[in-house]
């Protein structure tokens, strides 16, 4: 119950008690008013018959004490009146016990009143010749007793609500404050950093409002400085230290998110042929001047393209990278011109014009990250016997299947159904080893009973449109598995961006979960980081649908710079698995540790928790759970 509604309670009961006495108050001081009044009438009357009959006493058969008493009897206020000689003998006796209309039995029940009763002696000749009895009729007395008490009630309830109404007004008004400070917490706990402007009246409320307001403001800058320090740190993890240019490791992240049309997009790799020959020749400034000349020609050549999109890269040591795409050969085959030319020019200024011999290799939506690689590397070995600062452009990435086959493939097993949904990567709480989630993954074999590609069968289900499907397929298998196990881990399963988008399919989703509460609390939606970045509110309105369900929702492969913390802030995701970039060798870098502490800081201000993934070592299981992270897989 809310403090307003236990104030108004409390004070109302207060009110009821102070109202209810007084109206007993009221009506016992009016009865015993009237029973008062019912006397001293009684006894006026009493006294003024007696007098009146004093001079026809003498004569008891005179007819006229008899009418004398009926005219006063008729009048209808009297129960009984009875005259008496001096010897007690009834002369007259007259009664009326009939009851008067209009008040009701449990009234005269609860309230009794007895019949006032007074006498007088009538004289004559200086003797007492009778005494004359008036007894009220008390029904008069109870009509107006009780039309009192009506009235008395009906003005002391219409005082009661009155003062309810005023009163709640008041705490209204009052208590308006400690609501907002109530609505300010809880848009505090859910990262939103509110302060309140219009301050309260009253003192004390006024000081917690204050008190809230400052801490808001604390909050937010450490909230700010720690979104800084993850920006920074996470900057330095994805930077090559020397050049400024990106590691390997955002390559392959970029490489598995490149969605390339027909032969849109494509791989260059640019290698020193004699790296260690120049280093024997020069000093180590030198040679990392030179590397940093390289690497600016890289950058001038990418940052200055808008026909297309390119991105450079530093693999290791001499090897270098593009990652092109919506291009075609023709623009292709003048980059790696333009850059031979640059990177000769630069070798004679540094009496080595045999610099650098250029690989490159079209990507195609089949191709895995290994087979470019490959291919890549032996294009730069064919630039090598063509002559100095060449380049050898392959026309293909050579592929098990070719498009035709794939799209074949994925229909018939879509169609079908024939794969298979396995459980793995069973994350550990890092603290108890106690299983929290595993993980639904698809398994396929062609008819060879030889495993398929899982990435480019996606890719393929894409583009042919048959992704819905399959995603239908497998949440249903998940569902069964779920019904048919009571386990107690949740279990998290993948979803394609182009399912969340579609309408049908979140409807076809909504009455699965309707129909499956209880397996909904044990689902968790698991989310790409880099598909989350891409589409910000279509995620933000799925996200918030998977929390109506009741179901969780995990932010996988989470890099550094992913998402920024304004973003985590309006999306809450329940876990971030971290990418296996920044868990492997965490324990002996300094820099990697200091991110993920700092997103465990940050996750814990909007309720969020921390996963890694692949943690085989020892040592970097230890550093992860030193820093309070959730659990990990390994």
């Amino acid at each position: 119950m809310s403090l307003s509604k236990q104030l108004l309670t409390l004070i109302s009961a207060l009110f009821l008690l102070i109202f209810s006495l007084n109206f007993i108050l009221s009506v016992n001081n009016i009865r015993e008013y009237l029973q008062g009044e019912a006397k001293i009438h009684a006894q006026d009357t009493a006294t003024s018959l007696g007098l009146s009959l004093a001079p026809y006493i003498t004569d008891p058969s005179d007819h006229g004490i008899k009418a004398m008493i009926n005219a006063i009897f008729d009048m209808g206020y009297y129960k009984e009146i009875r005259l008496v000689d001096n010897k007690g003998i009834d002369l007259v006796l007259l009664g009326n016990d009939q009851k008067i209309e209009g008040v009701p039995d449990w009234f005269i029940e609860y309230l009794p009143m007895s019949s006032a009763t007074a006498s007088s002696e009538i004289s004559s000749d200086w003797q007492i010749r009778g005494v004359v009895y008036v007894t009220v009729n008390v029904n008069y007395a109870y009509l107006k007793l009780y039309a009192q008490a009506k009235t008395t009630f009906y003005y002391s309830l219409a005082a009661f609500i009155a003062s309810i109404v005023l009163l709640s007004l008041a705490l209204r008004i009052t208590l308006a404050s400690l609501i907002k400070i109530d609505q300010m917490a809880l848009a505090l706990a859910n990262g939103h950093f509110v302060t309140i402007d219009n301050l309260p009246w009253t003192s004390e409320v006024r000081n917690v409002a204050k008190s809230m307001n400052v801490m808001s403001q604390k909050i937010q800058t450490m909230f700010t400085a720690l979104n800084n320090q993850l920006e920074s740190i996470g900057s330095g993890l994805l930077r090559d230290e020397l050049t400024g240019l990106f590691k390997k490791s955002v390559f392959e992240t970029d490489f598995n998110h490149t969605s390339p049309n027909n032969d849109d997009a494509f791989c260059v790799l640019l290698k020193f042929d004699s790296l260690s020959e120049l280093a024997k020749l020069k000093d180590s400034q030198t040679i990392d001047n030179y590397l940093r000349n390289f690497a600016e020609i890289l950058r001038n050549v990418t940052d200055q393209q808008t026909e297309y999109s390119a991105k450079a890269y530093r693999f290791h040591g001499a090897e270098f990278a593009l990652l092109v795409t919506n291009s075609h050969p023709d623009q292709i085959e003048n980059l790696v011109l333009r850059l031979g030319r640059q990177f000769s020019e630069l070798g004679q200024a540094y009496q080595h014009p045999d610099l650098v011999h250029i690989g490159v290799v079209p990507i195609h939506s089949i191709s895995s990250l290994e087979n470019i690689l490959a291919t890549v590397y032996e294009a730069y070995e064919q630039a090598k016997l063509i002559g100095p600062n060449r380049h050898f452009i392959r026309k293909s990435a050579d592929a098990a299947r070719d498009m035709t086959e794939w799209t074949e493939l994925v229909s018939e097993c879509v169609e079908n159904r024939r794969y298979s949904v396995v459980y793995k990567n069973r994350i550990k709480d890092v603290q108890s080893a106690k299983l929290l989630i595993e993980e639904a993954v698809i398994e396929i074999f062609d008819r060879q009973a030889m495993p398929v590609a899982i990435a480019p069968f996606i890719a393929i289900a894409e583009n042919t449109g048959k992704i819905i499907d399959l995603d239908k397929g497998v949440f249903s298998q998940v569902l069964n598995h779920l019904r048919d196990k009571l386990e107690p881990q949740a279990l998290a399963l993948n979803l394609s961006t182009q399912s969340i988008k579609d309408a049908h399919f979140r409807l076809w989703l909504t009455r699965q979960i309707d129909q499956n509460p209880a397996s909904a609390k044990r689902l968790v939606f698991s989310l790409s980081a880099y598909a989350v970045s891409k589409d910000i509110e279509t995620y933000l309105e799925f996200i918030d649908l998977v929390h109506q369900w009741g179901s969780k929702v995990m932010i996988k492969r989470f890099e550094s710079l992913s998402l920024g913390s304004a973003i985590l802030k309006k999306l809450r995701p329940d876990y971030i698995r971290l990418a296996l970039k920044l868990t492997t060798g965490i324990s002996h870098s300094q820099q990697k540790q200091d991110f993920v502490q700092t997103l465990q800081t940050l996750a814990s201000l909007i309720d969020s928790k921390i996963l890694a993934e692949e943690v085989n070592d020892v040592d970097d299981l230890h550093t992860l759970k030193t820093i309070g992270i959730l659990g990990a897989n390994g």
